[in-house]
């Protein structure tokens, strides 16, 4: 269990930071931007939580707040580079889960005859905004895999993947099951 007495320590004042495995590096190496960015999003799948909340979806909230928690153990995985030692690690039973769940809701859904622009209602324009920062941070583990891959668990890859197609369905859902999604209109503002 992680037991933390003191929030400033000073030791990253000359710009480096301790890794999960004790070793130092610069604050803006491939690693350290990877599990930030991964952080970055998952305080916008906590704001998606917040909004489900005030939408008064409980089940939404739920599984949200769950996937805070993997995204907790990414970010752990991430900071602590593959050393054959056991350590948390992104399973293939999370990326499953995942794959389930967009397959339970996308079910639901009619399907598209157009792109979807983020927005609709609140909860639907904060997921699109997790997507979106989910898709950023997978962006950031690929160049890091690209750099580290004897370092780095490529299923974390896989993770952000399945989970920004997740939040693009619960986007959807969030609109009514689609019937209140956004549609591009491409060329509107073009004129003439």
């Amino acid at each position: 269990m992680v037991k933390l007495n003191k929030i400033y320590t000073r030791t990253g004042d000359d710009g480096t930071t301790g890794l999960g495995d004790g070793s130092r590096v610069e604050k803006d190496c491939l690693r350290v931007e990877a599990y930030g960015m991964v952080d970055s999003a998952n305080a916008a799948i906590g704001m998606a939580v917040v909004a489900a909340a005030q939408a008064g979806d409980g089940p939404m909230a739920d599984l949200l707040a769950s996937i805070q928690q993997d995204m907790f153990d990414l970010g752990a995985d991430l900071c602590t580079p593959l050393d054959g030692k056991e350590r948390l690690r992104i399973v293939p039973s999370q990326i499953e889960r995942l794959e389930h769940l967009i397959d339970e809701h996308n079910a639901e859904l009619a399907p598209l005859q157009s792109f979807v622009l983020p927005g609709g209602s609140p909860l639907a324009a904060a997921l699109h905004l997790a997507r979106t920062t989910t898709r950023d941070a997978e962006r950031r583990v690929v160049s890091l895999l690209r750099a580290d891959a004897a370092g780095t668990n490529p299923l974390t890859v896989q993770y952000l993947n399945r989970l920004s197609d997740l939040f693009f369905v619960l986007a959807r859902v969030a609109n009514e099951g689609g019937k209140t999604d956004v549609l591009w209109k491409p060329g509107t503002n073009r004129g003439g």
